[in-house]
């Protein structure tokens, strides 16, 4: 049997992880061999502290894009097996990349000389940004230039997956569903939950579906493409906090993200995806923001006191990087001064991303 080569894609925010988790235990459960690859354009990915913190076997593509470094998408997926690959290969792109038929999933067949069962390529919308995007009212916090690339997505999908279906409204749930069967025909829409597992049977047979998939080559306007990345302000933080005495690892987290969201409400820039994980003996602990409508979550508890833990600040955000910087180390600081703590920020990361220049396109 060919390994088996799932790739999740869909914005910053949209839920991959969590999908990707859910669909690993279940491939786990069925006693199959699983390894994952998630993807960023730096280190010290909350992703894959996430991952690894739950036994899963995961491998970290850092530094670039999935497309823009296929040699090293490959050279990872064959590092996750012990002399094979795995059964089962779940991969995630980065959220702020498109085209991904044409400079990855058409490279696997065609140039990387592995036999690899490709399964339908499926894209998971967002619906916080979704809803505003597609009825182009104006109001996403983005640009026209970074909604292209959300709508993008879209297009080159075999399906589409309407996530987060336990906090939305009949009414919205509907709205999205017409909007993408009206703007983009032909794409089978699926309602789910990855975090409360409903509608995932269906996901699961829809991977299992073969046929005419990953063939949905378009058309991409690169220097929007590239101009709708840049005006992320991407940020990478590993920060060590300690205290004499034990705190609540949970009430640091919300605590932190909760002053990042006041901040980016009063500096009117637009989260895509702000993530913290808190990681101590024995625990850990996950905080999202995945638009500022929305608010913060602690999207996973812990229920931790602890002395000293290692968190981990991912932000996607509408604004300058250097601006970026300069809100998660003032509020890292007014946290840790509000709990009587002392924090040391072990690396740090802030830019906005490069040109994508694929390793591979092919569209013919």
């Amino acid at each position: 049997m060919k390994p088996v080569y799932i790739m999740v894609g869909g914005f910053l925010g949209a839920g991959k992880t969590s999908t990707i988790s859910r669909l690993a235990r279940h491939y786990m459960s069925q006693g199959k061999k699983v390894g994952i690859v998630t993807n960023d354009q730096t280190t010290d990915l909350v992703d894959t502290h996430n991952l690894r913190s739950q036994g899963f076997k995961v491998g970290e593509v850092a530094g670039s894009c999935f497309c823009c470094n296929f040699n090293a998408l490959t050279a990872t997926v064959e590092n996750l097996g012990e002399g094979e690959l795995p059964e089962i290969i779940l991969a995630e792109p980065v959220g702020s990349c498109t085209d991904l038929v044409a400079t990855v999933i058409r490279p696997l067949t065609e140039v990387y000389g592995v036999p690899l069962d490709i399964a339908p390529y499926g894209v998971i919308l967002k619906p916080s940004h979704g809803l505003r995007i597609l009825r182009g009212d104006g109001t996403s916090g983005f640009s026209p230039k970074a909604n292209y690339i959300f709508r993008k997505q879209i297009e080159e999908a075999d399906f589409v997956v309407i996530n987060r279906i336990d906090e939305l409204s009949t009414a919205d749930i509907d709205e999205l569903q017409t909007l993408l069967e009206t703007e983009y025909p032909g794409r089978p829409v699926l309602r789910c939950s990855a975090k409360s597992g409903s509608g995932f049977t269906t996901l699961v047979e829809t991977l299992e579906q073969r046929g005419q998939f990953g063939r949905r080559v378009m058309e991409v306007d690169y220097d929007v493409y590239a101009e709708g990345e840049a005006e992320l302000g991407w940020l990478n933080s590993q920060v060590v906090v300690q205290s004499p005495h034990e705190f609540e690892l949970d009430t640091f987290l919300m605590d932190l993200i909760g002053r990042l969201h006041g901040r980016l409400l009063t500096s009117s820039a637009e989260a895509a995806h702000l993530k913290v994980i808190g990681l101590c003996e024995g625990s850990y602990a996950v905080a999202n923001l995945v638009s500022n409508a929305t608010g913060p979550e602690l999207s996973l508890a812990s229920n931790s006191r602890t002395p000293s833990a290692n968190v981990v600040v991912n932000a996607r955000v509408a604004t300058d990087p250097v601006e970026l910087e300069m809100i998660v180390r003032e509020e890292l600081a007014a946290t840790s001064l509000e709990l009587g703590l002392t924090h040391t920020v072990v690396s740090l990361q802030s830019f906005r991303p490069g040109r994508p220049v694929p390793t591979h396109r092919i569209v013919e």
